[in-house]
């Protein structure tokens, strides 16, 4: 493949066809250690995209998925932006409102859903009136619905007819949503060129070549495994090596099976795996893999994977959102200070500013506010949502809402989250939506969802509860096991304290930074203390 150029205007279909044309026979995906060339995912994109033209899929059309990794969750991108629809991917673990509050505010017209994962759709179908079409994963018959069409995705494959790439770089490709953590979630509108910048410059830090093989066990609704992976790896040809989950003790067996020489984690993996046993598979991947990415490593997890993996470069020297990435970064060839977030870079102008939007110097934290250098490499606004939008643009600046600061070198650091904010495993979570659940049991008064600080250097979820008055009596474990039916998995509270009223400002409004500051008192019951089992499906 050709070096890759500092900035051009990309579109997702465009990308794909150019690595194709470059390196055919190349393997892109190895899929649980099925492997599949660039050819390969080109004919099976035109059949799936043939086949959504014959569902009657048009360009602009929503498509979402509700998928555990895989092949077919990779070729829903592809086929969908191949005829100008919106790939709408929703996090797997959502279920109950959750779920219908994304799908309907996109307006999705189809979904492809795991055959596991049916019953969460045919429970919402009320609240879905633009859903045409469901299409079922596997080879179980699926069961008809009221409604929309159902069918299989192998009983609607197409021809491999070509399909002409009519996108504009400025096109819409996906809509993904936020973790919706001060109400409800909104779609963030991301261009084909937004998604392809992104795979650009990690491609450009990461400094990839063909040869690189990045295996990842992150899930396929979030930007970082379309744009730092799947979509990176096109960029030079190289190899993407999904893994379906996560999982401390295959994690060198897979990285020795796949011959990674990259790897992208989520923060949260990355003690786990580094205070992990010596294995013979650790032993015989000394030095194998060139680059770790996480969030940014402190200094001693930088020592640690060096030292006892051989590892080059150890965490992600880089900061960017949902709405705007990246936006500071490093090269790899560079060396980052610990703990920092790399400096800021070609594509964005980003500034520290006071509550006034006056810039701070070095060392002073404030609010980061960014406008981008090029266009359509940040999100368009949010989709059906033209006031937030404006919200978030003030001063014809993209306020974040995150803290940070810049040190007197330019390297940056992320501080602290402005709002009320939640993020556990790696997911962000809404606590308007968590407490919005908690309210429909009929022995709550009122809730309070709030981050509590963890062993594992990320937040856990704390539900402070006020039950009724005349309510019957109901346990913590109870309410646990009330929520587990309603919540993802990664949402449901791992602390819950029932209270007789909630901390108050003087208009009535709950003040979670006392919530927060308190933390667990004795009060407080600890789900994973009790033993209590959550099923992750």
């Amino acid at each position: 493949m050709t070096a890759v150029p500092q900035f051009s205007q990309e579109t997702v279909t465009g990308l794909l066809d150019r690595a194709v044309r470059s390196g055919p026979e190349r393997i892109y995906l190895d899929v649980g250690g099925e492997t599949y060339t660039y050819a390969d995912i080109d004919r099976r994109t035109l059949e799936l995209a043939n086949g959504l033209l014959a569902l009657g899929v048009k360009r602009g059309d929503r498509v979402g998925t509700l998928l555990d990794t895989s092949l077919d969750a990779v070729l829903i991108l592809f086929a969908a932006n191949r005829i100008g629809a919106i790939y709408v991917p929703v996090n797997a673990a959502y279920k109950g409102e959750y779920l219908r509050h994304q799908y309907s505010d996109a307006g999705v017209e189809v979904i492809f859903v795991e055959p596991h994962y049916f019953s969460r759709i045919t429970q919402i179908l009320d609240g879905l009136p633009q859903l045409r079409v469901i299409v079922q994963r596997g080879h179980e018959t699926p069961t008809p619905v009221s409604g929309p069409q159902v069918t299989r995705l192998s009983d609607m494959l197409g021809g491999a007819e070509p399909i002409v790439n009519e996108n504009k770089y400025s096109d819409i490709s996906m809509l993904i949503y936020t973790g919706g953590t001060t109400g409800p979630s909104k779609g963030c509108i991301v261009s084909h060129n937004f998604v392809c910048n992104l795979a650009r410059q990690t491609v450009l830090n990461g400094e990839w070549t063909k040869d690189d093989v990045n295996w990842t066990p992150l899930p396929l609704f979030h930007m970082n495994s379309l744009g730092s992976s799947i979509l990176a790896a096109a960029m030079v040809g190289a190899r993407v090596a999904l893994y379906p989950r996560f999982s401390v003790s295959n994690f060198w067996t897979e990285i020795e099976r796949s011959g990674a020489t990259l790897c992208n984690l989520l923060g949260s993996m990355v003690p786990f795996i580094a205070e992990a046993p010596e294995t013979e598979a650790s032993k015989r991947c000394f030095g194998q893999l060139r680059a770790v990415r996480g969030s940014p490593f402190p200094a001693n997890m930088q020592a640690k994977w060096k030292e006892r993996f051989g590892v080059k470069v150890a965490g992600s020297n880089v900061y960017g959102l949902t709405e705007a990435c990246i936006l500071t970064s490093l090269p790899d060839s560079e060396s980052p200070k610990p703990g920092s977030s790399g400096k800021r870079n070609d594509y964005f102008d980003v500034r520290i500013v006071d509550e006034d939007d006056q810039e701070l110097p070095p060392g002073k934290p404030g609010e980061i506010i960014v406008r981008p250098k090029f266009p359509h490499i940040m999100m368009e606004g949010y989709w059906g949502r033209p006031a937030d939008t404006l919200k978030i643009m003030q001063n014809m600046w993209l306020h974040t809402g995150d803290i940070g600061m810049f040190d007197e070198e330019g390297f940056f650091y992320f501080v602290d989250r402005m709002k009320d904010y939640l993020r556990r495993r790696g997911e962000n979570i809404s606590s308007y939506e968590l407490e919005s659940t908690f309210r429909n049991h009929p022995a709550v008064e009122d809730v309070a969802v709030h981050a509590v600080f963890s062993e594992t250097l990320e937040d856990e979820v704390k539900a402070t509860i006020v039950l009724k008055a005349q309510s019957e009596l109901v346990t913590a474990e109870q309410m646990c096991a009330w929520s587990v039916d309603r919540l993802p998995y990664f949402a449901v509270p791992r602390f819950i304290e029932f209270r007789n009223d909630l901390p108050r400002n003087p208009v009535g409004r709950v003040l979670k930074y006392v919530l927060r500051d308190e933390g667990c008192t004795p009060a407080t019951w600890d789900r994973e203390a009790a033993g209590f089992q959550i099923d992750r499906r």
